[in-house]
């Protein structure tokens, strides 16, 4: 039976925490959709983010994350993927209008859509799958037992530690959306700002290399 130490599993998750705090493409997707939607957009796209770091636990674990260290044509495929979604989601922000911006809740995205943009936005970054190649074993030890169940809970603590970043990130951006959204110009603006980060995030996964 694995068996990572309490003050293995703490200094994790403390590293894993102030990882997640780092500015990235996940944390600025939280920020933008709670500042554009509310703090219950947030915590839905980020159920899905974590989501998505199961299967990029999984493919650690199982060693598939290699095959996207070692192969230049699956890693380009996987990051064009994701910046063409990117784009997408950059496109349907620079053409909300000033009428969409103040319609009512129901045609805004619902529970569902946001979490799947979640999943889809982090299960698309190949950067991640590496990133944890890199990261987890670091703190797995064969003589504990099972490398493949220590790196699945290492992945279980990393989700919670991005879980608890993400929520409050989703409710201090929800906030602050909430005060903008009184104006329909800072609500236009909002978009186009974050249609603007939506791009900028495609083109810097696009030229992301290994």
């Amino acid at each position: 039976m694995s068996m990572i130490p309490p003050e293995t599993a703490l200094f994790f998750f403390a590293a894993s925490a102030l990882l997640a705090l780092t500015p990235g493409p996940d944390n600025i997707f939280v920020l933008i959709l709670s500042a554009l939607h509310g703090r219950r957009a947030g915590l839905l796209v980020t159920l899905g983010l974590c989501t998505g770091l199961i299967g990029h636990t999984v493919a650690v674990a199982l060693g598939i994350a290699a095959l996207f260290q070692a192969s230049a044509i699956a890693f380009t495929m996987l990051k064009i993927a994701g910046a063409c979604y990117l784009l997408y989601l950059a496109w349907g922000a620079f053409r909300a209008s000033a009428s969409r911006i103040e319609a009512k809740p129901g045609i805004q995205p619902s529970g569902w859509q946001l979490y799947r943009r979640g999943i889809v936005m982090n299960l698309s970054n190949p950067k991640v799958s590496i990133f944890f190649l890199a990261f987890l074993p670091q703190f797995a030890d064969p003589a504990r037992g099972s490398l493949t169940l220590q790196l699945i809970m290492l992945g279980g603590i990393f989700m919670l530690a991005a879980l608890f970043v993400f929520s409050g990130i989703a409710a201090l951006a929800g906030a602050l959306g909430s005060w903008l959204s009184r104006s329909s110009r800072v609500q236009i603006t909002m978009n186009r700002v974050a249609g603007t980060l939506f791009v900028v995030l495609a083109l810097k996964l696009a030229m992301t290399e290994r």
